[in-house]
Order: C-alpha cells, then structure tokens, then sequence
C-alpha cells in the first residue's frame, strides 16, 4: 500500500471512548490509514481488546474513567507510557448524554450537569491541556474534538446538558485554535447530527425512527464509518488550514 493510501503512517493517536459505535469507527479508520491507536475504555475492557484484535493488534488498549477529575491526566500519562512517549494525535469522542426534566428536584438537576459536563467537557479539556503541552515540545500534533448538532443549534429541554456541554466544547477548539497554532497544535471539531449508534437507538426505541428523520433532508442518519473517515482527513498533516473549522454532518438538518 503506497504512502498516499496511508496517510497516517507513522502515528499514534489516542481515542477517546473508544469502545462505542462512532469510537470504535474511528479506531478502524485511523490504523487502516497507518496509524497506531490508543483505544480508551472505562468499564468495556473485553470491548477494547477485541477491537485490537480486529485492527491486528495494530495499538494498545488503556483504560481511564473520565468521570473522575483526576481521569483525564492519569489517562494521558498511562497512554504516553505505553506509546513510548509520543503522540500525535488526540480525538475526543467519549460523551455521554442524560435526561433531566427542567422541572427536576434541584439535587437531580445539579448532578446531571456536573455529571455531563464532566465528562463531555472538562475531561476533554483537560486532555487537550496535556495535548498542547507534548505537542508543543514534539513538533505539534493534532486535536479533534467530537461535538454535536446540539451545540450549533440548541437542543431539546429534557436534554440541556449534553448541548450545552458540547457547545462549550466547539468553543474551546476555537480558542485552541486562535491561540496554539503557532506552536505546531491543529484544533479542529467534527459536530454530527444522528449517528446510527446505541444512543440513535434509544432515542428511536422511545420516540420512533420517524421523529429522528422527520428534520434530515437526506432521509437518513449517517454511520460511524462516516464520522470516521472525516475524523482520519482531519487527523492527516497536510490539513493545516482545517485549524478552527466545526465540521457539520448532519444531512442538512443544520445549515449555517
């Protein structure tokens, strides 16, 4: 396979969340363009260690619970141990999504916020912090954060926190891009609409696949493998000047 074909030869980079749908994709894709992957997990070791055995043992598998503050920073010294010191890479996928009614007792209401935002937000900005740093003194590096639909448009009332958190994720990619360029760091968010991934199916489950479709104009969710492929391009170092950009891939349902 030539170098073109393998544009990621030579990589290492790190997924977060990296057992679900859109992580596990995105694991695929990266090895499949010659990288080598960290596949992040918190509680699906057997997941983790059959996606390395699918991608021919092509990374190492590390697991770290973001949901902990200390989380992020023991996740990325674990994951630099194992790539010899250097990466090239960070993609921050791992989310979650909880539903809390407005009307929520307080108590319920605070700590699905925290909860959210810990994850989504705060666990991503610590690892893009240690990002910048080994980057800065590696030659840079490249730092993809996975936001959402929700953070260009708003969301539904039962579901606050996951678009909020997301949107305070698109503007710290902004802000790392206006700020680190020069140091080699690229930033760049990927915000998809519906995903075809377990949390698509719970959402249809409750609601019906109609009530998913009724506002994408290409009359269908996109695949993993979509969000994938987007998330390799971007991670590629000839894409410089995607420094900043939020790439939308939501079928139309979102236009700006």
């Amino acid at each position: 396979m030539s170098d073109l074909a393998r544009p990621l030869a030579g990589q290492t980079v790190l997924v977060t969340g990296a057992t679900g749908g859109i992580g596990a994709a995105i694991v695929e894709q990266v090895v499949a363009e010659g990288a080598k992957a960290l596949i992040h997990y918190s509680r699906d070791a057997h997941g983790a260690e059959q996606l390395l055995a699918r991608i021919g043992g092509n990374g190492w598998t590390v697991q770290g619970d973001l949901s902990e503050d200390c989380g992020p920073d023991k996740l990325w010294q674990a994951a630099l141990e194992l790539a010899g010191g250097r990466i090239h890479g960070l993609v921050n996928n791992a989310g979650i999504r909880t539903e809390i009614a407005l009307d929520a007792p307080s108590s319920q209401w605070r700590a699905a916020w925290r909860r959210e935002f810990q994850v989504n937000f705060f666990a991503a900005a610590d690892l893009c912090r240690e990002a910048v740093a080994h980057f800065r003194v590696q030659g840079g590096g490249r730092i993809i954060n996975m936001a959402s639909r929700a953070a260009q448009r708003g969301y539904a009332a039962d579901a606050l926190p996951y678009g909020s958190s997301k949107a305070a994720l698109v503007n710290l990619t902004k802000s790392l891009a206006r700020s680190v360029a020069a140091q080699g760091v690229v930033a760049v968010a990927i915000a998809p609409g519906w995903v075809r991934t377990d949390m698509a199916e719970q959402f249809i489950a409750q609601h019906g696949e109609a009530a998913a479709l009724a506002d994408i104009p290409v009359g269908r969710m996109a695949s993993p493998a979509e969000i994938a492929e987007l998330v390799a391009f971007a991670l590629r170092p000839s894409q410089v000047s995607l420094n900043g950009a939020t790439l939308d891939v939501n079928g139309g349902s979102y236009i700006r």
